[in-house]
């Protein structure tokens, strides 16, 4: 069993802001703070990327906000999978523009619009659908479609719920966003040799789907995932946010052990640094 990291190690606003600026990488090695739910900042290579920063305090989260938006200064890149308030912020996103003002943002097509009205600069907006590439300075960017209970696909616009690929460095990354398993996935992530993956495992049931809430991997899908693709490092994530739609990651921890014994996982406090090297 992986225990869970102490209580005390959990570093927020400017000593996670410290922790993330003075993280300094070896070849072949990326850097990742979960900062609950579905967000995270990474190091990859050079950059500071925040992938789905929900930033926004309230009163159902069970995990505070480990920064603010006006904290962000540091990002490099700003990656959005989807337009649900927990992945592209309406609260925290105008403040995160006007903090990251060097910064490219990544979000669907779909959501372009949504980006602008919440004051993203269209000269930082990178909109991208499924199998679409952005590459600049050393880093690439590949999304991936995915099925939130359904793929709401737009004939005009394409597919509003994506994961992406990160390669820099010679690692590659990959953050599933919201989704199910769908015919075709595997097949797609298997074009790269993926050494991290997020993997959400609140699953899905019906009240859930009654009340608007779309669902995710199970925990034993995301296992699955992890197998089949060959990933070095399976990370189960978008749990104990809310109440109402968690997980406990220790079942993920145990089967993938039981079942995958060579693929190494983490459970840890938010805003914790952990350190995936070449040798790991």
């Amino acid at each position: 069993q992986v225990p869970r990291t102490p209580e005390n190690s959990m570093l927020q606003h400017e000593a996670l802001l410290a922790d993330v600026d003075d993280c300094s990488l070896h070849a072949g090695s990326v850097a990742f703070w979960w900062m609950g739910q579905h967000s995270f900042i990474v190091r990859l290579g050079s950059h500071t990327i925040y992938i789905d920063p929900y930033l926004t305090p309230s009163d159902s989260r069970r995990t505070p906000p480990m920064l603010r938006p006006d904290e962000l200064a540091n990002a490099d890149y700003i990656l959005c999978t989807h337009d649900h308030g927990d992945h592209i912020d309406p609260g925290a996103m105008p403040g995160i523009a006007e903090a990251a003002a060097d910064a490219v943002f990544v979000a669907p097509r779909t959501a372009r619009a949504r980006m602008l009205d919440l004051s993203v600069d269209p000269s930082q907006l990178v909109s991208l659908d499924a199998d679409d590439t952005y590459v600049t300075d050393g880093l690439k960017v590949t999304a991936v479609k995915g099925k939130h209970e359904f793929f709401d696909h737009d004939a005009e616009l394409g597919y509003p719920y994506l994961g992406y690929v990160l390669e820099a460095d010679g690692v590659t990354v990959y953050h599933a966003g919201d989704t199910i398993l769908y015919d075709g996935l595997i097949a797609t992530l298997s074009k790269w040799d993926v050494d991290l993956a997020f993997l959400p495992i609140n699953g899905r049931d019906a009240r859930r789907l009654k009340a608007n809430c779309l669902g995710n991997f199970t925990f034993q899908e995301a296992v699955d995932v992890a197998g089949d693709i060959g990933t070095r490092f399976a990370i189960p994530t978008h749990y104990e946010m809310f109440e109402f739609n968690s997980a406990d990651p220790q079942d993920f921890v145990e089967y993938l052990a039981a079942k995958y014994p060579d693929i190494e996982t983490w459970v840890g406090e938010p805003g914790t640094r952990v350190t995936v090297g070449p040798a790991h």
